[in-house]
């Protein structure tokens, strides 16, 4: 290969990093491969990669980029050092989407690079958050002043090339803010990896966002706050475009992003376009999209939806107690529909995964085991995931606890939505860290799986990718004590990703440890993923598995107002059926009298 010298063009060193957070041991959380692929990550690559074509740098300049994601790769920062003195510092180390639980870890990879004179730039959701609802200093900022970190806040479309520009100048800015100025995402370039970064992630899945932007107000939310409550979206060419990119190399599975994708405005001009993909071209597509618990009411959305290729739908469900979601300003989701929305998902076959938040002011240890008993029973979700209520910088909840001094913890690298991080007024913090981790032994049991199994063979859901889903989010908790969406296959530890200030084992000791913790792990891993596989197997072998019935999958009549556990247990649950049947009973009063002048 031919130095810069030789051929005559400098070459400017691109590293985007993904960082990835601590575990209660202190261990940066990585896998053989992750869960989740990094939409920020891709994004970023992406645009940079347009920068490096349009050589927004000269003609006599070449751009090489490097797209890290922690969360299945090793990072060594020395060779990230030695990579830039090679090229005598002309370069720069960007820190992607950087959340607030990954705030501590990427500070932590900045101080030997920024004590090597290596430029470091930070963005994501910690810093756009915190500028977008808080003063320039809450929460750490000054930590990124300090070590001479420039902070971008907003997105990099279109903004990419003037950081580029400043660093090849080794002039970063202390802050580039693009807050108060979102792009248009039309003609952009979409989010794209390479096929050897997507192998890193289990099933080679990737991401890209069709839209941003939701108009809803949740309080716990730091999107409304960042990228605003205004749909903006892709055209369904650009769409096309990244799909036919990914199908070349062999990757034809994707998360779309979008926080809310059925209130894109151009969601069923892009599902067309992907149902066009799937059913003329023969592009076999596999999609998960993130929904509300309205989006059934959307004429066609549920049927495009499964023909466009989506195969596992996310949805905000958050809790069964109205008066909870009130006090979150969730007043979107109707309890009295849940049992509606969940079985039109289950009538096309589509695995149903849904967000469920522990926490709420209403909350206490009995009134959870409770609620999650009458999930069990009453409603056909497939998969249920647990977070804690936490009070996110650049949420609305944060800023209300900011304003006021009311303590949060301190430790930003515990805002994960697994851990506890301020007072409630009805559980103490070990009662709630309780219930968080008994809330998943409660969902998980082998009788409810079993019955979730039954209820997949008798709707048409796949069982196979249910009962993956199933081993995943049974042992991942449990086993290693993060949660299934910081998840993978394989741990990897190495003592050198210990957290600075948490004493470590020595190497000596350190790999026979980990060796044998690993092996039992594995040894009760394994153990769990035959007996599911045995319950599978068990389902799809009963002659009557079509025929099987239970009161979630019983089809919603009028008389379940006054039967159902979930419709008069839960708190504020009478006030929400009274609310509905009068707004039934309008909108019947005004059929009968439009019916009546047409007599």
């Amino acid at each position: 290969m031919s130095s810069p010298q030789a051929t005559g063009r400098r070459r400017f060193q691109l590293i985007l990093v993904k960082p990835s957070h601590y575990d209660d041991d202190g261990y940066v959380i990585r896998w053989w491969r992750a869960m989740i692929p990094s939409n920020s990550l891709a994004s970023l690559y992406s645009i940079a990669e347009d920068c490096a074509a349009r050589q927004v740098l000269g003609p006599d300049v070449a751009i090489d980029i490097e797209p890290i994601d922690e969360m299945n790769t090793r990072i060594d920062v020395q060779a990230m050092i030695a990579r830039m003195r090679a090229h005598d510092g002309f370069g720069m180390v960007a820190l992607v989407g950087v959340q607030s639980n990954q705030y501590p870890r990427a500070l932590d990879l900045a101080r030997p690079l920024r004590a090597a004179g290596v430029q470091v730039a930070i963005g994501g959701f910690h810093v756009s958050g915190c500028l977008s609802m808080l003063d320039g200093s809450a929460v750490g900022l000054d930590d990124c002043r300090e070590l001479g970190l420039a902070m971008f806040a907003g997105e990099a479309e279109g903004r990419l090339n003037e950081v580029l520009l400043d660093a090849a100048a080794g002039q970063l800015k202390p802050l580039y803010n693009f807050l108060d100025d979102l792009p248009g995402l039309h003609g952009v370039p979409e989010a794209f990896l390479p096929a050897r970064y997507v192998a890193r992630t289990l099933g080679r899945s990737t991401s890209f966002d069709a839209g941003r932007g939701c108009p809803y107000q949740c309080s716990f939310c730091t999107i409304i706050n960042v990228q605003g409550r205004k749909s903006r979206s892709r055209s369904p060419d650009d769409v096309e475009r990244l799909v036919r990119l990914n199908h070349a190399q062999g990757i034809t599975k994707f998360f779309i992003t979008d926080d809310n994708f059925a209130r894109n405005k151009d969601w069923e001009a892009i599902f067309d376009r992907l149902i066009e993909l799937r059913e003329v071209h023969g592009i076999p597509l596999g999609l998960l999209i993130q929904v509300d618990t309205l989006c059934h009411k959307i004429p066609n959305f549920i049927e495009k939806a499964k023909r466009a290729g989506v195969t596992r739908v996310f949805i905000g469900l958050e809790n069964v107690n109205p008066e909870n979601l009130a006090a979150a300003k969730k007043r979107q989701n109707k309890i009295t529909e849940y049992r509606k929305m969940l079985l039109a998902w289950k009538s096309v076959g589509i695995i149903t995964l849904a967000g469920y938040i522990l926490g709420f002011p209403g909350d206490t240890p009995e009134s959870i085991r409770r609620d999650i008993e009458i999930i069990k029973r009453e409603l056909a979700v497939d998969m249920l995931e647990f977070f804690c209520l936490t009070p996110l910088p650049g949420s609305e909840d944060h800023r209300g606890l900011w304003t006021k001094g009311i303590a949060m913890d301190e430790d930003l690298n515990r805002y994960d939505l697994e851990h506890v991080c301020t007072a409630h007024p009805r559980m103490s913090k070990a009662e709630w860290e309780a219930i968080y981790q008994e809330a998943w032994r409660l969902y998980y049991t082998p009788p409810h799986m079993k019955t979730l199994l039954r209820r997949a063979a008798a709707t048409g859901v796949p069982t196979g990718s249910l009962a993956t889903l199933l081993f995943l989010f049974s042992t991942t908790m449990q086993l290693e004590r993060v949660h299934p969406l910081q998840g993978g296959i394989l741990r990897l530890k190495h003592p050198s990703e210990r957290r600075p200030g948490v004493k470590g084992l020595p190497s000596l000791l350190f790999w026979p440890a980990f060796i044998g913790e690993s092996a039992v792990k594995y040894a009760r891993t394994i153990a769990m993923f035959l007996r599911v596989r045995r319950w599978r197997r068990a389902v799809e072998r009963d002659p009557k598995a079509k025929d099987y019935m239970d009161v979630a999958l019983t089809p919603v009549t009028d008389e379940e107002e006054d039967t159902l556990d979930l419709l008069t247990k839960t708190a504020g649950a009478a006030a929400s059926v009274a609310h509905q049947k009068k707004v039934t009973g309008k909108v019947r009063a005004v059929v009968r009298e439009e019916v009546a002048a047409e007599d």
